[in-house]
């Protein structure tokens, strides 16, 4: 399991909605002290300088900053646009309000464009860090580089049939990570072959998958590329693709481990690769045509037959256990928050900081967030079990319906909702249902 969880989806337009996304981290490690963070600062300019623009074709370096979620002290290399942060030796200290989430992740307060990450996630790996660092430098300027945040659902990843080509896929790209000559060739050519298999039999997959990979695979093959690891790959192989195949969900973290995977081995087959990248361009695309490879059909019987190779029988059994297990979630999260009664909380310009690990799609609804934090006009929504529902248009989340409406902290089954002056509970338009309202 990964000692952080990850960054944010910047800007992202949703059915008229502005969204924020930011990923949580669940690390629980040391905190930093000044000195530490004024280190850790200067390790990553000197990436940056490292690096000297030739990867993005500019410099990743900007504001940064560590921030403690239960103190909310923050050490930053460089001063707000507002005074509020002090200079303490190398650092600026000071404390974020309730209303900006923690998180790693990019992050606008004070007036500046920062790079945050949660204090006790930073690693205590020197290139552990380095990935982390870039990574998140790489969100902060991503919008500017031409690749616009996504949230795009990739719900078809949470199936039985998403799950076990998606794994076939990452486990190809291992073997291919770890070979050469004919060997690299013919396992891109089963990455590809599975890649397509999967794309054959969700109509909205190709598409959501390149705009996650274009979002979070860029910025992790960017911490893995200028981490200053001595062997990349092996990196890839064993922290990205072996991890991410341990995750709960795969719907918003697939990504980091297929965007450095295909980012290096673009980086042996087509070198500056990074520097003509449009943002509709798919990154295994990309490879099979630099390779001058023939297009995968996505058939069935091929794709069986060489999943063989890579223990597809086992993996499809056991996803198939994993498929009734779903089975039984989906209908506890069901009965919670839809046939049960709920509170309504629209959403009209929120920031949001989650686990993307743990993500389970309702078909047609949404997305179940076991554990979130919302901030919106209204106040700060904090869900820390059980589980809310974010429709599928982003205007709105549910939680199971409070016992006590009065008080101005409310709260519920796993939840609380802190509301700011001018709004109130109102009856929904079922019995027993709550909509939260502007009065």
């Amino acid at each position: 399991m990964r000692s952080y969880l990850f960054t944010l989806a910047r800007g992202l337009s949703a059915a008229s909605v502005f969204v924020l996304f930011a990923f949580a981290s669940t690390a629980q490690g040391r905190a930093l002290d000044e000195a530490t963070a004024g280190r850790y600062f200067a390790e990553a300019r000197a990436l940056c300088a490292r690096d000297g623009g030739r990867l993005w074709g500019r410099s990743l370096c900007g504001p940064m900053m560590f921030a403690d979620p239960s103190t909310r002290e923050v050490y930053a290399s460089g001063p707000d646009g507002e005074g509020l942060l002090k200079p303490r030796g190398d650092v600026y200290v000071g404390t974020l309000p309730p209303t900006v989430n923690i998180a790693n992740t990019a992050a606008e307060w004070a007036g500046v464009n920062w790079m945050m990450v949660i204090s006790s996630a930073v690693p205590a790996d020197r290139h552990g860090r380095a990935r982390l660092l870039m990574h998140e430098l790489w969100h902060r300027q991503q919008a500017e580089l031409g690749f616009p945040a996504s949230g795009a659902a990739n719900a078809h990843l949470d199936t039985r049939e998403g799950r076990v080509w998606l794994q076939l896929e990452w486990r190809a790209l291992a073997s291919a990570l770890s070979s050469e000559g004919e060997s690299r060739r013919r396992a891109i050519e089963d990455a590809l072959l599975f890649r397509a298999r999967r794309r054959s039999l969700f109509a909205h997959a190709a598409a959501e998958e390149r705009e996650m990979e274009m979002h979070e695979g860029l910025a992790e093959y960017t911490g893995v590329r200028l981490s200053s690891s001595p062997d990349p790959a092996r990196l890839v192989i064993d922290f990205n693709l072996a991890e991410e195949s341990r995750r709960e969900s795969f719907v918003r973290s697939f990504a980091y481990a297929s965007g450095p995977a295909y980012g290096l081995l673009l980086d042996g087959a087509a070198p500056g690769w990074t520097r003509r990248l449009k943002r509709t361009d798919d990154l295994a695309e990309l490879l099979r045509t630099r390779l001058r490879l023939a297009a995968p059909r996505g058939g069935e019987g091929e794709a069986y037959a060489r999943a063989r190779a890579y223990g597809g029988v086992e993996l499809m059994a056991a996803e198939g256990r994993r498929e009734e297990e779903r089975r039984r979630l989906i209908e506890s999260y069901r009965a919670r928050l839809v046939e049960g009664r709920v509170l309504f909380v629209p959403l009209r310009n929120m920031r949001m900081s989650f686990d993307p690990g743990n993500l389970v799609p309702l078909e047609g609804l949404g997305t179940v967030y076991p554990n979130i934090r919302v901030v919106d006009a209204w106040g700060v929504l904090n869900v820390t079990r059980g589980g809310a529902l974010l429709n599928k248009t982003f205007s709105g989340i549910a939680v199971p319906a409070p016992s006590d409406t009065s008080a101005r902290t409310v709260r519920g089954d796993g939840w609380t909702l802190e509301l700011k002056d001018g709004w109130t509970l109102a009856p929904g338009a079922r019995e027993g249902d709550f909509v939260l309202k502007k009065n």
